[in-house]
């Protein structure tokens, strides 16, 4: 079935995956005439804003260059297994299932800071991650703080993510006041330099931060789940619980660093979701980033379940409701 087709590395499978990304964004170009302002373009954060001005209003060059992003990040969620390893088998399935994901709400399928954010967390979880068994002080820490604090300069909820810098520290190393101090240090300098700047160009200070302000806690309309995106969602939830039990299950025959792996990506998903519930200003936006998780988790349940009947019908149930997503968009 369509699963034991993508869990190759060769050429053929790498074709599939470009098919699949026409596939999941062909909608995103067909219906040009359905996308719409959504409300980080109203009062974008400074970066974003400066992005957005460079390639213009009109949606097709937006979904182009998201387009080229999805590739981007794909790539690197390959890498990362690829260079840690620590799903300890090399496949191109979280690249897969993270395009799929992309897919699941058609109409945030275009310019988007959100994508901005998830490629800079991926970075600073890179580097969160080399900072185990460094000895003395992990300066990767700052870096990964300031990947960070600029990705929120495009998507400000980005910076609630800082507490992984916290939960890495935990994780991976002994607590260390100066670690925790040069985070913080990281976390803020790109905003210092943002208000710097703005000073020097005699901008509004005032107008930068009611435009932080909004984008952390205002309230923007709420997005509208279809009757298909919510059964969509009902059948990714069933399979992201499955995929997490089944990793908890083989945790402890896994080496020391890969489970630490494996928990901060636990503890990525879990601030998502505690963001997108508690938080009006958070939407369903935050797929973007709750995907990196969660397309592991899923890849690892696909790569070492025993039974291979049951997550080849999950995963072809996964690919078509993606693509029927996509269809039903265009009505």
């Amino acid at each position: 079935m369509l699963l034991r087709l993508f869990k190759g590395n060769g050429p053929g499978t790498i074709l599939l995956i470009i098919v699949t990304i026409l596939l999941v964004w062909a909608s995103a170009f067909i219906n040009l005439q359905g996308h719409f302002s959504l409300y980080f373009d109203l009062n974008p954060m400074p970066l974003y804003e400066i992005l957005s001005s460079f390639i213009g209003t009109k949606p097709l060059p937006g979904i182009i260059f998201t387009l080229s992003l999805i590739t981007l990040m794909a790539f690197l969620m390959v890498n990362l297994n690829t260079s840690l390893f620590f799903i300890t088998e090399r496949t191109l399935l979280p690249a897969v299932i993270y395009i799929l994901l992309s897919g699941l709400f058609p109409q945030y399928q275009l310019l988007n800071p959100a994508i901005f954010a998830a490629m800079f967390l991926m970075l600073a979880i890179r580097r969160i991650i080399d900072t185990y068994r460094i000895s003395g002080i992990a300066y990767k820490f700052f870096d990964a703080a300031i990947f960070i604090s600029i990705g929120s300069l495009f998507y400000a909820n980005l910076i609630w993510f800082g507490f992984l810098l916290i939960i890495g520290m935990a994780l991976l190393r002994t607590w260390d006041l100066m670690e925790i101090v040069i985070s913080v240090i990281g976390l803020l300098t790109p905003y210092i330099l943002t208000f710097g700047i703005y000073y020097i160009l005699g901008k509004d200070l005032t107008n930068l931060w009611s435009v932080i302000e909004y984008n952390l806690f205002g309230k923007p309309d709420s997005y509208v789940f279809t009757r298909l995106t919510i059964a969509a969602l009902i059948f990714t939830g069933f399979s992201i619980l499955v995929s997490m039990v089944h990793l908890f299950m083989l945790m402890n025959t896994k080496k020391i660093k890969s489970r630490k792996i494996f928990f901060i990506l636990l503890w990525l998903f879990l601030i998502s979701m505690v963001i997108y519930v508690l938080l009006p200003s958070v939407s369903v936006e935050i797929i973007w980033i709750a995907a990196i998780p969660i397309s592991y988790f899923l890849s690892h349940y696909f790569v070492f379940i025993k039974k291979k009947l049951i997550p080849d019908i999950f995963f072809s149930i996964f690919y078509i409701i993606i693509l029927v997503i996509q269809v039903w968009y265009l009505k």
